[in-house]
């Protein structure tokens, strides 16, 4: 059985997707633990009390959780980084039977939103609109005209080795030189991006919420709540097949006057914060449902996020308690 108590782990407190979280539930009944490899992870400073854990694909990762777990008492995980999360998710059981509940999807549901390719499928099986995907060593001309964007297949954050090809040129010089087993060519589809993001338990989405955004180098820039009923009801739609366990990010565009999924993240997003501040708050709804069984309620604010760097100044001497110890005490409210 689940722990009840108010305290909650967020992992890769050094991402966007991290310190989303843990703002979220910063002014909340719950307490909020931070974790990262990475000493210098500002979330870490952030929270009441924050640890050093080792990095995913290490085999002390999950005996390290479960210690920081045991030792503040905590009932639940969220993941804020994604390697963790296919570790996170096959341990799920394991970490549960210990008393705490991961909020992370099944392995499938995970492997596929890792997958352009499968991602893409899935909701052409589906019957939704999707831009035409294929394997970039596959590239027909006559199934995708330029432009195109080139996309690793698996893997991959913030844009990062994502391309927009105009030219039959780039498109040769980008063939010979990128991983063609793990990249996809697809079809650009011009226009305003949106991300919706998502809560869904047992095929029932409770709820959407939409936002167009502006990218800067891959993160949302600028960000506005819109009221959209026919992304909201395919969104849902989606959500309610695919079944990811809590929160689920969308990104979007509009095809031929139809929502144009390209894809999706089954976890929360870098903006879970600004959505929170919106009154869509997946991170706490999330916790209040799985420890206290209370359906996810909400009301969504018509608000603009316009987004800015801000310092979190520490001292030299707590990071290197943090480096010696492993584990530091903080005030939670440097974010």
């Amino acid at each position: 059985m689940p722990r009840k108590s108010k305290i909650v782990l967020v992992t890769g407190a050094g991402s966007g997707v991290g310190q989303s979280i843990l703002k979220a539930l910063q002014h909340s009944s719950y307490t909020a633990i931070a974790a990262d490899c990475d000493s210098l992870a500002a979330g870490l400073y952030a929270a009441s009390k924050a640890y050093l854990i080792p990095r995913a694909s290490s085999p002390e990762f999950l005996p390290r959780i479960i210690e920081i777990c045991d030792r503040e008492a905590c009932s639940l995980i969220f993941c804020g980084i994604e390697p963790e999360l296919p570790v996170l998710a096959r341990a799920a059981q394991e970490l549960l039977s210990q008393g705490f509940i991961t909020v992370v999807s099944e392995r499938e549901v995970i492997e596929l939103c890792d997958d352009k390719l499968s991602t893409a499928r899935f909701l052409c099986e589906h019957g939704f609109t999707c831009p035409v995907t294929l394997p970039l060593a596959e590239y027909d001309a006559s199934r995708l005209s330029l432009p195109v964007i080139l996309k690793p297949r698996k893997g991959g954050s913030r844009s990062l080795g994502v391309f927009l090809v105009k030219s039959d040129e780039e498109l040769r010089f980008h063939r010979t030189t990128l991983d063609l087993s793990n990249y996809i060519v697809q079809e650009y589809v011009p226009g305003e991006e949106y991300t919706c993001g998502t809560i869904t338990f047992d095929h029932n989405c409770y709820g959407v919420i939409t936002m167009r955004r502006v990218l800067r180098d891959g993160d949302t820039y600028k960000a506005y709540i819109v009221d959209e009923p026919s992304i909201r009801e395919v969104v849902r739609k989606v959500a309610e097949l695919l079944n990811p366990f809590g929160p689920c990010n969308f990104q979007l565009r509009i095809k031929n006057g139809q929502p144009c999924i390209f894809e999706i993240n089954s976890r929360c997003s870098g903006t879970t914060a600004c959505r929170a501040l919106a009154g869509f708050n997946e991170a706490l709804m999330c916790a209040d449902y799985l420890l206290e069984g209370k359906k996810p309620q909400f009301q969504i604010k018509p608000l603009s996020f316009l987004r800015y760097w801000k310092e979190v100044v520490v001292a030299n001497d707590q990071i290197a308690s943090l480096q010696a110890e492993g584990k530091i005490t903080g005030d939670g409210t440097l974010l």
